[in-house]
């Protein structure tokens, strides 16, 4: 799936012209550390409302008077602490909020490829997690004043982190030597199932001994912490680093000589839009993104509703299905550069085999999580098979747009983002809607639609 048209010549191999400079304590890994970092805040602070949601509601505001279709599995635990205020919000409500992040999320994607092009990467995509952090800090400001009120709050926090991956696309644009693309991209990008994997049981901890309100101020505060590390310690580009070595940056930029538009003002509109590689990403990466927003969004009221876990347990076995992904994420970008690199396989290859695998992998466990009633084993067993295998494509689809045009690869993901962006839109208020009655399996319509997409 490359194409010629935007890159011309992009199987040729040019690092095998050139020295690789060591990855311990380089600039670059450094980059992809604190890129990490970003994104473990970003998506800390994108999920924290699905487990907060469970703890804000009325109706589920005790343990022991939450009702569930399946039987509890508690535990012995010390009496919930619950001082902060809680809502009467309906499902259509519940839904809107929860979906409403993705409304503002959508309308930077494609201008914050186009800035981070024209004007560097650096502080684009910190400013933009910044806004999104004093968001959230205002968060239970919001919600006290109007269900209204916290959907705006949510919307702001959307537009501001909405340019937090065109623009690292961009930034690695600069930073990623070719045949390393894999491993730092997916370092870099797995920031997103670690944030998840450690706000989920921690947001459920947090709500358990404090209250909710807390979840937002200490994912705020963790996120006020990383802007200030990346403002001292990243750069646009290696030329104007002020820390990396003589030999990285010559490494980098050689490697990258002949892949890179000289140029920042032309931008071939038309070509884009008439590249069936494009839009073949732009289907795999909706495909994917159903299933992942709509269980980000929704798994932990599942876990609550269907299967009766305790708000500790929730957020626990909700992390799950993400700690696996990100597992087989860094594992799969290691194998997708040593396939590349060593055995010297075709990337459109390299890149086809690990879409397929990160999308038919997932859709055969969500299929069978749909028929495991109240068994809770297998459930979570299926849950977590598909979110682990979904991150396969870490190293497929999700790394194609610097495959095919390196120079214009965050305008490329703002526009396939932009499209994968309506499934966390629509998904939880559709899934909302459908499920006004707990009788309803929460992953039906997800499992229904992801299959029916793919096949």
């Amino acid at each position: 799936c490359l194409n010629i048209h935007l890159n011309p010549q992009p199987n040729k191999r040019y690092l095998l012209f050139v020295l690789p400079a060591p990855a311990c304590c380089s600039s670059r890994y450094g980059l992809a550390f604190l890129s990490c970092y970003g994104f473990f805040v970003a998506y800390a602070l994108r999920v924290n409302l699905s487990v907060a949601m469970v703890d804000m509601l009325k109706n589920r505001s005790s343990v022991n008077n939450s009702s569930s279709v399946c039987p509890h599995h508690s535990i012995p635990v010390p009496k919930h602490n619950h001082t902060a205020s809680v809502y009467d919000w309906d499902s259509e409500t519940q839904g809107w909020i929860l979906g409403s992040f993705f409304y503002g999320y959508i309308l930077t994607q494609i201008p914050g490829g186009y800035l981070a092009r024209k004007y560097g990467a650096k502080w684009l995509f910190g400013i933009g997690i910044l806004c999104t952090v004093i968001f959230t800090l205002l968060t239970p400001v919001a919600t006290d004043l109007g269900a209204g009120y916290l959907i705006a709050v949510r919307v702001l926090e959307g537009i501001g982190e909405g340019v937090s991956y065109p623009a690292m696309h961009a930034m690695w644009a600069s930073w990623a030597p070719p045949l390393e693309r894999s491993r730092l991209l997916t370092i870099s990008y797995t920031g997103a199932q670690l944030g998840t994997v450690v706000a989920l049981p921690l947001s459920g901890q947090i709500c358990f001994y404090l209250d909710w309100t807390y979840v937002f101020y200490i994912f705020g505060a963790v996120g006020l912490l990383w802007f200030v590390l990346w403002a001292y310690f990243v750069s646009n580009s290696p030329s104007l680093h002020k820390r990396i070595s003589a030999d990285e940056k010559t490494y980098i930029m050689a490697s990258l000589k002949n892949e890179l538009s000289p140029t920042t003002d032309y931008i071939p509109w038309t070509s884009i839009l008439k590249s069936l590689p494009l839009w073949a990403i732009v289907v795999a990466h909706f495909s994917y993104n159903w299933t992942f927003y709509t269980l980000l969004t929704l798994l932990p009221t599942y876990m609550n509703d269907i299967l009766g876990f305790s708000i500790q347990q929730n957020g626990m076995l909700s992390a799950l299905p993400y700690l696996g992904c990100w597992l087989l994420a860094l594992l799969g970008g290691q194998l997708a550069d040593l396939l590349r690199e060593k055995y010297l396989i075709r990337t459109v290859i390299v890149r086809k085999a690990f879409t397929i695998v990160g999308m038919v992998g997932p859709a055969v466990f969500l299929v069978a999580a749909g028929y495991t009633g109240c068994n809770f084993v297998l459930a979570i067993a299926f849950l977590t098979l598909s979110s682990s295998l979904g991150g396969v494509s870490a190293s497929g689809f999700n790394i194609n747009h610097l495959d095919i045009a390196p120079s214009y690869a965050g305008i490329l993901l703002g526009i396939t983002n932009s499209f994968a962006t309506i499934p966390g839109m629509v998904g939880p208020v559709i899934a909302r809607s459908l499920t006004k009655s707990v009788s309803y399996n929460l992953l039906h319509l997800n499992i229904n639609v992801k299959y029916f997409i793919f096949m």
